[in-house]
């Protein structure tokens, strides 16, 4: 009997659902980024999610500054929250192209053995901070990603190099003697292997090149998804592209970054969302098309159509290829007025999918969207107040797995267990 698809749920472990707040409760996370962490993970623990997941930075924008931003290193943050929680994974960021893959190879495994098997990898390539690290700019993408697949590779390699089995004698460690473009490693690991499995691996790029090495690594996908038709064709091209990787079509899970902003009335929901956006006047995002898109809109007035013909070469360069062509995408299906354009969630935020409504309201747009076959399941991304998150958790989370969509209890203890992902990748 086919096993019932349920949905898989994330929590993201960033201040950015605290823009908007109001009342100074919601500042928190400055005065204690652990506790506040900490907290959101035990709330999420109990609405039975399968992980919570932080992203990182390898740069201060003054912006970040100024709103509170407290950079721990997310390895360290969630290592911490690993021994204050029991089920729900943990999955970290790192890039590939400022870290040595030993060093990453021995602080994940060893997260995986402080969690008890809950640890799980959020692989970027990064598209900025190369000034912290030398004097050479950043790589172009496809240089970056060939780096991040020789990576990968290495890891998974010391990740196998000591086995589990090699603590009582029954397998041996090796050498795995690696040499190729970007590294060096001889091997093996001194940090053996977990009893559950290797750390899951999760992936955010969805430019070409990104949605090719997500195919081919990747257990999960952090896509960015504005719209369900973009959805639909980028699981179902993953899909496609991890068969031709020798993976089966069902190997990546798609999870779109949900940006929500729950309340009691519509009403009141989306007056949390033009308070998240205020501070953004007309000016910064023209500014933001342009370095979305490398489209000037200029003084063209709200109500003009921006056409297919105003669009820039695609090589044009960009700060993210990613939110670049799905804005590309839509101002080609559409032909939108400046004002359409200006409110997309490429320009006003990071492309993600953004829900605002009742709990009713966005309870239906992911069984909608989850029956549509655009996702697998959601990294959720509070938005507005702290109220927003609560409902989430304590109704919406709930109301899914009344429906047969999303558990009820663990029945597993491992990241792996919760994911559905079933012996070594």
């Amino acid at each position: 009997m086919a096993e019932t698809r349920r949905l898989h749920i994330g929590l993201s472990l960033t201040p950015t659902w605290l823009k908007g707040g109001a009342n100074s409760a919601e500042t928190r996370p400055v005065s204690d980024p652990v506790a506040f962490n900490l907290e959101l993970t035990r709330m999420a623990e109990r609405a039975k999610l399968d992980f919570v997941f932080k992203p990182d930075y390898l740069m201060l924008h003054p912006a970040m500054a100024g709103n509170g931003f407290v950079g721990l290193d997310p390895t360290l943050l969630l290592t911490a929250i690993a021994r204050e929680t029991d089920k729900i994974g943990v999955v970290t960021t790192v890039s590939t192209s400022f870290n040595p893959p030993y060093v990453v190879a021995r602080q994940i495994q060893s997260l995986h053995w402080i969690s008890n098997g809950r640890a799980g990898l959020n692989i970027v390539t990064s598209i900025e901070g190369a000034q912290n690290f030398g004097d050479a700019p950043m790589p172009a993408p496809e240089v970056r990603y060939r780096k991040a697949a020789e990576f990968t590779d290495v890891m998974r390699r010391l990740w196998r190099s000591y086995p589990h089995e090699a603590l009582t004698g029954a397998a041996p460690s090796t050498a795995i003697d690696h040499r190729g473009e970007f590294f060096s490693v001889t091997g093996p690991l001194n940090v053996p292997g977990h009893v559950a499995g290797p750390p899951p691996l999760f992936q955010a790029g969805a430019s070409d090149v990104g949605r090719d090495f997500a195919a081919s690594i990747a257990d999960a996908t952090f896509a960015a998804m504005p719209d369900r038709e973009a959805g639909i064709e980028l699981r179902n091209d993953l899909r496609r592209r991890a068969q031709g990787h020798g993976r089966s079509p069902d190997s990546v899970r798609v999870l779109p970054g949900l940006h929500f902003f729950l309340a009691e009335t519509r009403e009141e929901a989306w007056s949390l969302h033009a308070r998240a956006h205020a501070h953004l006047t007309a000016e910064q995002r023209r500014n933001s098309v342009k370095s979305v898109l490398g489209l000037d809109l200029g003084d063209l007035p709200p109500e003009a159509r921006v056409t297919p013909e105003m669009l820039p070469p695609v090589e044009t360069p960009v700060r993210s290829r990613t939110h670049a062509e799905l804005l590309r995408r839509f101002i080609l299906a559409n032909h939108p007025t400046v004002e359409q354009v200006l409110a997309r969630p490429e320009v006003v935020g990071s492309a993600h999918w953004v829900c605002v409504g009742t709990v009713g309201d966005v309870l239906a747009e992911i069984v909608d969207w989850f029956e549509a076959g655009a996702i697998d399941g959601v990294i959720a991304i509070p938005g507005g107040s702290s109220r927003s998150l609560q409902l989430f958790l304590q109704e919406l989370v709930p109301a899914l797995a009344r429906r047969g969509l999303f558990r009820h209890d663990y029945e597993g203890t491992t990241l792996r267990e919760h994911l559905r992902l079933a012996g070594e990748p």
